[in-house]
Parts: C-alpha cells; sequence; structure tokens
C-alpha cells in the first residue's frame, strides 16, 4: 500500500546569512527545510543515511554521539512530502538546524572536533548567530502585537505589487477562447460560441480555478473594488483589468497556461478540478487523493 504523504502549501527560500535553504510549510503546518539545502547551510556534501548508525551523515560521526540530545533525536527523521509540483521530496523538521548547530559547537567546545569539522563548526555558527537576529525580532513582534501589523504590511505590498490604483480603462483580451471550450466540454454542456452568453457559475468557476489560485487576497480585493464601483453607480469592470501589467497580468497568463493543460488532459470536470487542487492548493483545501472514480 502506497504511503500517504502530506503536501506542501507553501513554499519558498529561506535566507539565513549568506545561505539560501529551500523550505515549505505542510499542510498539517510542518515546516520543512529540504535536504540537500540543509546540508549546503551546513558546509556538508549529501550522502544520506549511515547504515551503522540509521543517522544521516552529517551527525552521524562517533565523536558528535555524547553531543546528541534527545530533542535532536526526536526531530532527526526525514520528513518525505509531496511538494507543489506533485513530486516526493525528502526534508528535514525546521528545528533540526539549530540542534544540528549546537551540536558542532558544544563539540568544538570541548576540543572534541577533527580538524575536517571544524569549518561546520563554523558553519554552524555563523547559522546560530543569524538565527538569533531572526528568532529575536519574532519574538519582539510577537510581545508587541507588531505581528498583526506585519502581516497586514506584507499583505499590502502583496496588493500593490498585483493591482493597479485604478483599473485599466482599455479592455484587452486575457482568456484565451479555448479556456471556456474545454470549461464546456468538462462540464458536458454545449458550446454555441464567444458571443452567446455563458451561465453565470461560469464566472464562480472562474474565480476558483484562476483568481483564487493565483492569490486569495487579491482576488478578494478585487472584489471589493468592483462592489465600491456599483456603489457609486457605476458598473462593475473585469476582474483582470485590476492587474498590473508587471506582475498581475504576466502571474495571470502563466497560471491560465498551466491550467488549459490540465484541462486539456481531463476526461470531465471533477478529474481537473482535483487536478488543479493538487497542482495549486489554497490554504485549507484538503488535497485530493488519486482515487479512481467511476464518474463526476
Amino acid at each position: 500500500m502506497e504511503e500517504k504523504l502530506h503536501h506542501a502549501t507553501h513554499e519558498g527560500d529561506l535566507k539565513i546569512g549568506h545561505s539560501v535553504i529551500p523550505s515549505a510549510v505542510l499542510d498539517d503546518e510542518t515546516r520543512v527545510l529540504i535536504s540537500k539545502g540543509f546540508l549546503t547551510a551546513l558546509g556538508r556534501p549529501w550522502r544520506g543515511t549511515e547504515r551503522r548508525t540509521e543517522l544521516p551523515n552529517f551527525i552521524a560521526a562517533t565523536n558528535l554521539s555524547p553531543f546528541i540530545t534527545k530533542d535532536l533525536r526526536d526531530v532527526l527523521t526525514p520528513v518525505k512530502y509531496k511538494n507543489m509540483r506533485g513530486t516526493t521530496v525528502t526534508g528535514y523538521r525546521a528545528e533540526l538546524l539549530p540542534l544540528v548547530c549546537d551540536v558542532y559547537l558544544e563539540a568544538r567546545a570541548t576540543g572534541s572536533l577533527i580538524p575536517r569539522q571544524l569549518p561546520i563548526a563554523k558553519q554552524a555558527e555563523i547559522l546560530v548567530r543569524s538565527l538569533s537576529k531572526i528568532g529575536i525580532i519574532a519574538l519582539v513582534d510577537e510581545a508587541t502585537g507588531y505581528q498583526g501589523i506585519r502581516d497586514r504590511i506584507a499583505l499590502q505590498k502583496i496588493l500593490e505589487e498585483y493591482l493597479l490604483e485604478e483599473y485599466e480603462r482599455v479592455w484587452a483580451k486575457r482568456f484565451p477562447d479555448e479556456f471556456y471550450v474545454e470549461m464546456f466540454r468538462l462540464k458536458n454542456w454545449q458550446w454555441k460560441g464567444m458571443q452567446v452568453n455563458r451561465p453565470s457559475v461560469v464566472g464562480t468557476y472562474t474565480n476558483d480555478i484562476v483568481y483564487k489560485r493565483i492569490s486569495p487576497e487579491v482576488l478578494e480585493e478585487i472584489k471589493k473594488r468592483n462592489k465600491k464601483l456599483e456603489e457609486e453607480g457605476s458598473a462593475k469592470v473585469h476582474q483582470h483589468r485590476w492587474l498590473t501589467l508587471d506582475t498581475g497580468i504576466p502571474a495571470l497568463d502563466r497560471h491560465l497556461h498551466a491550467v488549459i493543460a490540465l484541462m486539456r488532459a481531463a476526461p470531465n470536470w471533477g478529474s481537473f478540478h482535483r487536478s488543479v487542487k493538487r497542482a495549486f492548493p489554497v490554504k485549507g483545501d484538503q488535497i485530493p487523493m488519486d482515487i479512481p472514480e467511476k464518474g463526476d
């Protein structure tokens, strides 16, 4: 029976000092660091697990054994999961990094390291210093209540990057005809051409599989702006007319290209929608399992 793996809901590069470590947050809120990036940060090549100790090579040396704590052993098991592209990858819980650094620093302090381990201890010292700076900032933010303000500032930056202050007055076609043709095929609707009125639910589907997958926050802001236009007596505008040309529109184009590819490959709407949820999960979504169904 295939092992059920958690999925990454968020991915990004964690920058600590001069190190860049690919990281992810899983659907159970576990924070992980990718194995190879983890080793690169320590200045070590990845060679897998030492057979004689069942420990990864960066902590398996006999002279390090006295410094391996219970807390470290509790988070030492590698974490296999599906990344946001659906590929199975291996990482380690983020809490492991400072604990491994502590092992090398304590071993160095007692003169227990051999010469080839000294550069690793030096790198561990750099990482610990950088982590302490990050940690104190996070703690102050939490203690002072600035964390919520920080999140709002981050959201504002996203909105400024993706959305225009005033919608684009000149309409330009952004959704290829194929997007709607494929949607009708998958829903088993009769296609009568672009000029025929489409079912009102098409807008709901478009929000779900396109705008929400690009950014739920951006979608909510667009809805607010269109609602305000209606309250002022103006007609709401196509949502893409709010998007910036340098970030918003390219993000829309890339996403549509990927979505249409998934549409082409799907036999029906249910199969397609599961593929979209796996490929472009939104926080809070339940990631569908690959279970064959008789029909959708």
